[in-house]
């Protein structure tokens, strides 16, 4: 049994690698602050499915607070408690169009708090590091499908540019102090009690509430929409030595926007009110993730098919949707 230190453990992707690895027989350590980018329900909801288990601790900690993390990683040394055998870094500040109204809180967490992480693993002698990046780094330019060695000098957002900071920052404590590093680069991750924020938590709220579904655009975008149980898979095999590397994990099947809409309608049975919008600066035409690396390092390939992953998302709203229905998607 190994000890983890899981951040943004009620976020996401995280609460999901918690689960995972508690169902492996292993310790978690989950931290989160629990901030109010989007409704805090969510977060709670997502807590409550892991908060009891035995093997969980929680602590209300916020990566951007040094002295806490400072006092976390002591406190847990001195208690001779097992050492962490890596940090799981999945707290951040996500979302493209977030970030152009707020860059600076994308800077401190996204950016700041990798630092402090790992100056502490560098204290404490962590060996393992695994960060959160994102496919945002890719941008407009770049021939799909996105390879791994893409240039990602042309960030088209705060959000991806504090991520390719962070990636920055942890090829440099690798090169100085050894630490073992593997950059994920996620590609539009969806799944029960996801973002809202995300178009597919958009879309089976609008639709199911009679409300206009926006789309930016004409709806010919394509994302490579990939689920959520299938990325923690990729994030616990890429716990595995691998010095320093940066790792696509993607669905390497993209859907065109509109086809989305239309499966959701499908799911959810209702049409689709859809009203038109220019399309954001910072959004990409497409994504798509090439997963040779994550094939061929992590032994790693997606299980769930898109319709499939979306038809369980809409029973997740469906049985919550008391209060689902109130999320503010933005």
């Amino acid at each position: 049994m190994a000890t983890y230190l899981v951040t943004g453990v009620a976020g996401f992707i995280a609460s999901k690698v918690a689960e995972a690895l508690l169902d492996q027989g292993h310790q978690i350590i989950g931290i989160d602050n629990m901030n109010d980018a989007y409704d805090v329900r969510l977060k709670q909801w997502r807590l409550e499915q892991i908060h009891h288990r035995p093997g969980f601790t929680f602590d209300q900690i916020d990566i951007c607070d040094q002295p806490a993390l400072a006092n976390l990683f002591d406190r847990w040394q001195r208690e001779q408690q097992p050492p962490f055998e890596a940090v799981i870094n999945l707290a951040a500040r996500a979302g493209v169009r977030q970030s152009v109204e707020n860059p600076q809180v994308y800077i401190d967490t996204n950016m700041s708090g990798t630092l402090n992480l790992l100056d502490q693993c560098k204290a404490f002698d962590v060996a393992k590091f695994i960060l959160a990046s994102t496919s945002s780094l890719y941008g407009a330019k770049n021939p799909r499908p996105f390879r791994e060695d893409a240039n990602t000098d042309g960030p088209l957002s705060p959000y991806a540019a504090s991520k390719k900071a962070a990636e920055a920052l942890c090829y440099t404590y690798h090169y100085l102090y050894g630490i073992d590093v593997t950059v994920l680069r996620f590609f539009t991750v969806y799944g029960p009690a996801g973002r809202p924020d995300m178009s597919l938590f958009r879309f089976i709220q609008w639709i199911s509430e009679g409300h206009p579904v926006m789309v930016n655009g004409d709806g010919t975008q394509e994302r490579d929409f990939t689920y959520v149980d299938d990325i923690a898979a990729g994030v616990i095999a890429a716990l595995k030595p691998a010095g320093y590397d940066i790792i696509n994990l993607g669905s390497d099947e993209p859907v065109v926007l509109s086809e989305a809409i239309r499966i959701v309608e499908e799911l959810v049975g209702k049409a689709a009110v859809i009203e038109h919008r220019a399309l954001h600066a910072a959004d990409v035409p497409a994504t798509w993730a090439n997963i040779t690396k994550a094939e061929q390092i992590l032994g790693w390939r997606p299980q769930t098919r898109f319709r499939e992953g979306v038809a369980r998302t809409v029973d997740w709203y469906q049985a919550n949707r008391e209060w689902a229905r109130e999320i503010v998607t933005g």
